[in-house]
């Protein structure tokens, strides 16, 4: 043997031992290959052995056949291989046109795709490439609250003809196996997302969605922990989270559907992160409308402060969403995490210093004493849950009007009493309401919550807390029923809110009167439609 074939072994003990391994070798010289002993006789079938086989193959497969004692070989031929897997996400939440836009990703491939989709009432593949290395990289432990910290394996200026939207971000990553074994296709994907704004806002719209960003990375538990217990690590709830994460978006629950009935409809729209409204707030003055759909839990001081002025200067905001801007949250590194200890106020560490402004808890909390109700016109703690939590499980989710004549109901046709929307449970999930009271049979707000005095109360729909959610607010009655209140103030500007985070689910069904209020409000405050 030459030395590249020398595996060391025990000598053979015996002389028939020795001459059993001489055989063999004879038999591999008349091109033959031992692999199989008869049980019953003890001898060995030969199979034909390809002349070009090494002889390391045979020695490996004669000296496994033996039982005297040599050293066992296990799976030498096996390939050994590292799970396939892909995750990433963008910078920063949000992109100007001509910035420069970064994918941070971790993969154990050697190399990776990607595919850049907006996402609108069309879905538009707007790039695309293959072959980017790849490379993995370890998890903090602190990912959740602090970021992966990854590296930045691809980078590239925004297109200036890339449309204000949403972009979703496949990565793609593929293996043909082993070498020698496993060699079956392997695949792994994942996804992120990132949103550009316009180049020059206002040019091309009017209106500016601004998307609940800030709800997605509260309920996002990559890294083990969310703002919640429910989904955390150990049923433990985390106060800080990153937005430098693998992302676990919610835009197709609520604002996909909106703004693909919109854009189909002839709206066009601009977009902007949560965030936006603290960081960039002198785009706002460039709209005459700004929207919020679906589910937009988590704001912060500087946000509300931006959209308060807006409204004061005749600016217009209307909410198609519930359970509003109900917790406060800290932005934390230009936006890059967010702090909110929620019910757990006590322990935020401004809390002894008791600059109560800032405490990252309910906004209609008694300490902080600025309601949400003051922005939107209604909160949280007078709404509750539809069909949703246990609470009016089986609840019309429908709206019943109370005042037909309203600019709102113009074309729809409705009357006093009547109800609509319940095909599609446009009341759903978690709703906001007010406190108020019957005068000639009309529900009237009583302020006393911090809802305006001029609020108009449209249409309602019975909402409730869940009893365990009393711990959230230290004073709040856990007996209280509350409502789903539509309605409508004016304070330089004009607000609107649907008071559910479900009204979009009746555009996606198609409802007309649901579509026609939408209507109602967006020409009448936005005034751009095409």
């Amino acid at each position: 043997m030459s030395q590249t074939d020398h595996i060391p072994v025990k000598r053979a003990s015996t002389a028939a031992e020795t001459n059993r391994l001489r055989g063999h070798h004879m038999q591999r010289r008349a091109g033959y290959q031992l692999t199989n002993r008869t049980p019953q006789t003890g001898r060995v079938r030969p199979t034909l052995l390809g002349h070009a086989s090494n002889r390391r193959s045979w020695l490996v497969a004669a000296l496994a056949s033996s039982s005297a004692g040599l050293v066992p070989l296990k799976s030498l031929w096996a390939d050994t291989l590292t799970a396939l897997t892909i995750e990433g996400y963008a910078g920063k939440v949000s992109y100007r046109p001509e910035e420069e836009l970064s994918l941070h990703v971790s993969t154990t491939a050697p190399n990776f795709s990607i595919q850049i989709t907006r996402l609108g009432a069309k879905s538009e593949l707007v790039f695309e490439q293959a072959g980017i290395a790849g490379q993995a990289s370890p998890i903090p432990e602190n990912a959740s609250s602090h970021g992966c910290a990854w590296p930045a394996l691809w980078k590239m200026a925004i297109p200036t003809d890339w449309a204000s939207g949403y972009y979703h971000v496949r990565l793609f990553a593929q293996s043909g196996g082993g070498k020698y074994t496993y060699r079956g296709a392997r695949t792994a994907e994942s996804s992120c997302f990132f949103i550009v704004r316009a180049a020059e806002p206002g040019k091309k719209s009017r209106i500016l969605i601004q998307l609940s960003t800030n709800t997605y990375n509260a309920y996002n538990n990559w890294g083990g922990f969310s703002l919640y217990a429910y989904n955390g690590l150990a049923g433990v709830q985390g106060n800080r989270v990153s937005f430098h994460r693998p992302p676990a978006s919610q835009f197709n629950n609520w604002e996909h559907p909106f703004v693909a009935w919109a854009e189909a409809n002839g709206y066009t729209l601009d977009y902007a992160a949560n965030n936006d409204l603290e960081l960039h707030p002198e785009e706002l003055k460039a709209y005459d409308l700004v929207l919020s759909v679906g589910h937009d839990e988590y704001w912060s001081a500087a946000m509300r402060d931006s959209l308060e002025a807006f409204i004061g200067d005749g600016g217009n905001v209307a909410f198609f969403s519930g359970n509003t801007c109900c917790w406060q949250v800290r932005n934390e590194e230009q936006g890059i995490a967010q702090t909110s200890w929620k019910q757990n106020y006590v322990m935020d560490p401004i809390y002894p210093s008791k600059q109560y402004a800032l405490l990252s808890t309910l906004w209609s909390h008694h300490l902080v004493g600025r309601p949400e109700n003051q922005l939107t016109g209604v909160g949280f703690l007078w709404g509750g849950y539809h069909r949703s939590h246990d609470q009016f499980m089986d609840g019309s989710g429908a709206y019943e009007v109370h005042r037909p004549e309203h600019w709102l109901f113009e074309g729809t046709e409705l009357i006093q009493g009547e109800q609509f929307g319940g095909k599609d449970t446009i009341v759903g999930y978690e709703c906001d309401g007010c406190e108020y009271e019957l005068q000639d049979g009309l529900p009237v707000p009583t302020g006393s919550d911090g809802t305006p005095r001029d609020f108009t109360i449209l249409a309602t729909c019975p909402a409730r807390w869940h009893p365990g959610d009393s711990q959230f607010y230290d004073r709040f009655p856990s007996d209280r029923v509350g409502a789903s209140v539509l309605g409508t103030y004016t304070r330089g500007g004009t607000v609107v809110t649907v008071g559910a985070t479900d009204w979009a689910h009746g555009l996606q069904g198609k409802d007309p009167t649901v579509e026609r209020i939408t209507k109602n409000i967006l020409d009448r405050l936005g005034s751009d439609k095409e």
